[in-house]
C-alpha cells in the first residue's frame, strides 16, 4: 500500500527563466504554489549557468519563459533548465513559451531557407521537453512541428472581454491588417456579436525584413470603431500604417489589439502617435506603459495557470478556448 501510494503521489514544481519573472509570479499566485528557487548566472563569455536548488526527482515540472530581447540568449536558458531537469530525474517536463520564437519562420519561401519555427521545436525535444504550451502561435501549423502534445492557448478571450468591457459593440468594425487573417478576425467577429469586417490588402517585401506598404481598406469602415487585429506586433509599421488608412476610409475610431507585442525599435514611438484610440496585448513578453499613454497590458497569468493545472490533473485543456479555437 504505501509504495504504491509513493509511486502515484505527484508533485507540481514551477520554474522560470530570467527574461520574464513577473509573469511567472503572477502564475504560481493564481495556482497557489512557490516557483522554485534556481540559480541562473552568466559567465564571461556568455554562457550560461543553470542549477535548481531543490530536487526535482519524480517532478511534474513546468517551465516558463518569455522570449523578449535577447530572444536566442532566453531560448537557450530554457533550453539548459530542461536539461537540467531532465538530468535531475524529472518525471515529466512541459515547456511554456508564451511567445514562440522563431514562429514567423514556420516555411520556406524561397529556395535555401530554414524553417526556424521547426529547428525550436527540434531543441525543445532534444533538450528533454514531453510537452509545449503556448499563446496564439503565428499558424497553426507549428503544432504539428513538436512531437509530442502541443497545448495552442488562445488569447482572444481575455482581449474580447476587455473590448466588451470599454466599447459599445453597436458600432464596432472588426478589422484584419491582411487578407491572411481573415479567418481569425472571423472568431473576432463573432466573439463580438456579429460585428461586420474589413481587411486592410497589403503588399509586403521577400527581401527587406518588417517591410510592408499598406493599400487600402476592402469593407465598409466609415463612422465605426474599428478593432485592428493581430497575432502579434514587431516594429509598428504594418499596424500604423493600416491605422492610417482606416482613418482616411472614415474611421470614428481604431482600436489596436494583439497578443504579443514584441514591439521592436520605432514600434512605440509609431503606435502612440498613430492616431490609435488604443492599443491592447498581453504580458506574454514584458511590457512597460512609461511615456506611452494608449497602452492596456492584459495579463496572461490565469490562462497559463488553468491550463498548468488541467495539464498536471490529466484534465481537459481544450475546455479553456472550446469556441475560441
Amino acid at each position: 500500500m504505501t509504495a504504491h501510494w509513493i509511486e502515484n503521489q505527484k508533485n507540481l514544481m514551477l520554474f522560470t527563466g530570467r527574461a520574464h519573472p513577473e509573469l511567472a509570479e503572477a502564475v504560481a499566485q493564481e495556482l497557489g504554489v512557490e516557483i522554485t528557487p534556481t540559480t541562473a548566472r552568466d559567465f564571461a563569455n556568455g554562457e550560461i549557468f543553470v542549477r535548481f536548488e531543490e530536487s526535482v526527482r519524480g517532478s511534474d515540472a513546468f517551465v516558463l519563459q518569455s522570449h523578449p530581447q535577447p530572444l536566442n540568449k532566453w531560448l537557450m536558458e530554457q533550453l539548459i533548465m530542461i536539461d537540467a531537469l531532465k538530468r535531475g530525474s524529472a518525471k515529466r517536463i512541459t515547456a511554456i513559451l508564451p511567445f514562440y520564437p522563431y514562429a514567423r519562420q514556420d516555411k520556406k519561401h524561397r529556395g535555401r531557407e530554414p524553417i526556424s519555427a521547426r529547428l525550436v521545436a527540434d531543441l525543445l525535444k532534444t533538450a528533454g521537453a514531453d510537452r509545449i504550451v503556448s499563446v496564439d502561435l503565428h499558424t497553426d501549423q507549428i503544432q504539428g512541428f513538436f512531437d509530442g502534445p502541443v497545448d495552442h492557448m488562445h488569447a482572444m478571450p481575455i482581449l474580447v472581454e476587455h473590448i466588451k468591457a470599454n466599447y459599445s459593440l453597436d458600432n464596432v468594425c472588426v478589422v484584419s491588417p491582411d487578407a491572411g487573417r481573415v479567418k481569425v478576425a472571423e472568431k473576432w467577429a463573432n466573439a463580438l456579436g456579429g460585428a461586420p469586417m474589413a481587411f486592410v490588402h497589403k503588399t509586403r517585401s521577400v527581401d527587406v525584413a518588417n517591410q510592408v506598404t499598406s493599400n487600402r481598406v476592402v469593407g465598409d469602415v466609415a463612422g465605426r470603431t474599428c478593432v485592428l487585429l493581430d497575432d502579434m506586433i514587431d516594429t509598428g509599421g504594418t499596424i500604423a500604417g493600416a491605422v492610417g488608412v482606416l482613418r482616411k476610409a472614415g474611421a470614428v475610431d481604431v482600436i489596436i489589439a494583439t497578443t504579443h507585442g514584441v514591439f521592436s525599435g520605432p514600434a512605440r514611438e509609431r503606435l502612440s502617435q498613430c492616431g490609435a484610440k488604443e492599443v491592447i496585448t498581453t504580458d506574454t513578453l514584458p511590457q512597460s506603459k512609461e511615456g506611452w499613454d494608449n497602452l492596456t497590458v492584459l495579463s496572461i497569468a490565469p490562462l497559463l495557470a488553468k491550463t498548468i493545472h488541467e495539464i498536471f490533473e490529466n484534465g481537459s485543456v481544450t475546455t479553456l478556448f472550446e469556441g475560441s479555437a
